[in-house]
């Protein structure tokens, strides 16, 4: 059985209901690190990162020290060459470690857009078995921003995030996402509207309807499970 390590960065913010059912399936075992809490064990044994996303800001190492140490150990695994998913927060982290900048995004990114994946995204083997456009489950004010390094290829793309998805040239194996897909099951979905709404509001004001995000999510439901079920067994398959 593969074992995959996972870094969580908020106590509600855990992987989805997709990711769990999906690692099930790939009889993959998660072994999760609450990086807010706890210190980061060696991952010597593990064949494979998962960096999930969180309310941190990956600038905000002042109020969130834990995210000092967290750099450091995703350059060493990156110095490794060990499979990576970066996912939110953890894709820009990943970016930021790869020689990324990252800053506000040119919106608030809330809810479900239509992602398009580029020429390299078709090519891509995490993206197999994927359509060329398909929902994201988006929950972000920051992000990758353009133009990003040569060595790294954007692989998807939104109306409201250029950087939706990258790899890195020769490295396949390393992989960020700027979506949540992981969670848009309605049951997560409505977790997060009820957890985050202090942000949520926050942000995106008095007119903010949370019930239409859940209604998205309930609609979208058949396909994005069956797209992150794809997503993860291809990311899986890198890490052999």
């Amino acid at each position: 059985m593969k074992e995959i390590a996972v870094f969580q960065h908020v106590w509600w913010e855990r992987p989805g209901i997709y990711f769990r059912q999906a690692a099930e399936r790939c009889h993959v075992k998660l072994k999760i690190v609450k990086v807010w809490r706890d210190r980061i064990p060696g991952l010597s044994s593990v064949d494979g990162l998962i960096i999930l996303g969180g309310g941190p800001n990956v600038d905000q190492e002042d109020e969130f020290p834990f995210l000092r140490h967290e750099k450091e150990v995703i350059r060493g695994w990156l110095e490794r060459d060990k499979p990576c998913l970066g996912i939110c927060l953890g894709h820009q982290l990943l970016a930021e470690a790869l020689g990324g900048r990252i800053g506000p995004n040119f919106c608030h990114s809330i809810g479900f857009v239509n992602g398009h994946l580029t020429v390299e995204g078709r090519k891509h083997p995490v993206f197999q078995g994927i359509d060329v456009t398909f929902p994201l489950f988006k929950w972000h004010g920051y992000g990758v921003i353009p133009p990003v390094p040569t060595h790294l290829q954007i692989l998807a793309t939104s109306a409201e995030c250029q950087v939706e998805a990258f790899t890195v040239e020769d490295r396949p194996h390393i992989v960020g996402v700027q979506f949540d897909n992981h969670a848009a099951a309605p049951g997560d979905v409505r977790d997060w509207l009820g957890k985050d709404s202090a942000w949520l509001h926050s942000v995106a004001g008095n007119n903010f309807d949370p019930q239409q995000v859940y209604l998205q999510a309930k609609k979208h439901e058949k396909i994005t499970r069956h797209h992150f079920q794809h997503f993860f067994e291809n990311f899986i398959k890198m890490t052999a």
